[in-house]
């Protein structure tokens, strides 16, 4: 479960030595929740940047690489274990959340088209061509977005302020980032900060585990572009093609399903769900615990 408390104390404790493990005022700044978050969030954020539209298995090694960039500044700058991304049952949490990700999208997807909202048809593509693009693509972005907002800025910030702030401001923050996307407006910016980033959000205190909410993400996006729908404003290479039928507010408009009133009003449910269940398990920690 992640590398022992010691190792955060480890530097620093001979005679004379700087208890802050060098580097005088930068290493004491950068060494703070928003330092490393901060420190964290470039390094991870450079290696998406790189990789994320790369051909063949481009996304996929840099998820990896994103991974041994989180582990070296949580371990060496943040000193702290890492238990949210061990191993040891991180295919089952993949499993558990890929699994409400899936059902998430097709609950939303089925009553959008039962209301009229979406008509589909098969793409006649190949279909292991697609798959494995979208599988590629959704395996680099799930865990370079997780590993930022819920690893770094989320546990940074619940360090500060507690589950509350943190949970508010990394899902304004996740709506915002958003707003580059083709289609995107207002609403859009509004739907994915309640939809995804509150629920990512309360899917990670409820587990404490970055692959759950990995599995979560990617079921989510891949899903959505095997149907054809637009992911975030971009059009994808589906299985299907999506006909979208009556107002924007139904079936998302151009920006896709994420800015449907359904997933917004399951996605909210859902996150309630996961917040109870996590303050059930000690998992919302006020500013007073967190600061400890």
């Amino acid at each position: 479960m992640g590398t022992t408390s010691a190792v955060r104390h480890s530097a620093g404790s001979g005679p004379g030595e700087d208890r802050d493990g060098g580097g005088g005022r930068f290493g004491r700044i950068v060494r703070t929740p928003l330092g490393w978050m901060l420190a964290g969030m470039v390094g991870v954020g450079l290696v998406s940047g790189l990789t994320a539209t790369g051909a063949g298995p481009v996304p996929v090694l840099g998820a990896i690489a994103a991974v041994v960039v989180y582990c070296c500044v949580m371990r060496r700058v943040a000193r702290r274990s890492t238990p949210e991304i061990a191993r040891s049952g991180a295919g089952r949490e993949v499993l558990l959340g890929g699994g409400i990700g899936l059902g998430f999208v097709l609950v939303s997807v089925l009553l959008v088209a039962a209301f009229g909202g979406y008509s589909f048809s098969w793409a006649g593509d190949g279909f292991v061509s697609v798959v494995w693009s979208a599988a590629v693509v959704q395996i680099g972005a799930a865990v370079t977005e997780e590993l930022m907002f819920r690893g770094l800025a989320l546990q940074a910030l619940e360090k500060l302020w507690g589950s509350g702030a943190a949970i508010v401001i990394t899902s304004l923050f996740f709506g915002v980032a958003h707003l580059g996307a083709p289609g995107a407006n207002a609403w859009s910016g509004v739907a994915i900060a309640l939809e995804a980033g509150v629920l990512l959000g309360a899917a990670f205190l409820w587990r404490r585990n970055i692959w759950f909410v990995v599995g979560l993400h990617f079921a989510w996006n891949t899903t959505q572009e095997l149907l054809g729908i637009p992911v975030s404003g971009h059009t994808p290479e589906g299985l299907f093609t999506v006909d979208v039928h009556g107002s924007a507010l139904l079936h998302g408009g151009d920006f896709g399903l994420e800015t449907s009133v359904v997933p917004v009003l399951i996605g909210v449910a859902l996150a309630v769900s996961m917040l109870v269940l996590a303050h059930r398990n000690g998992g919302i920690k006020t500013r007073r615990r967190a600061s400890r």
